[in-house]
């Protein structure tokens, strides 16, 4: 996490670590990460449909090692939920 803060990367990738520690850390996390960052690529893992909705535009679901490609968060998600 500090790593990416030192550094202004054009794309970054994000896996569910915003999601742990304590709501300090949380909200540190979901402010330099997602919000200031805004205008830069992300590659964002997640469980977190709340999460996926809020900041994602497009979603892949991987099913036994392929990658599904969505443009739509929703259909992605559909897809996930009855795997």
């Amino acid at each position: 996490f500090a790593l990416s803060l030192a550094i202004e990367f054009e794309c970054y990738l994000i896996d569910e670590v915003i999601l742990v520690g304590d709501q300090d850390f949380q909200r540190k996390c979901r402010y330099e990460l997602l919000e200031k960052r805004e205008d830069r690529s992300l590659v964002f893992a997640s469980h977190s449909e709340d999460l996926i909705r809020e900041f994602c535009h497009r979603a892949v679901v991987l099913d036994q090692g392929r990658a599904r490609v969505f443009d739509e968060v929703e259909e992605a998600l559909f897809v996930y939920s009855n795997l």
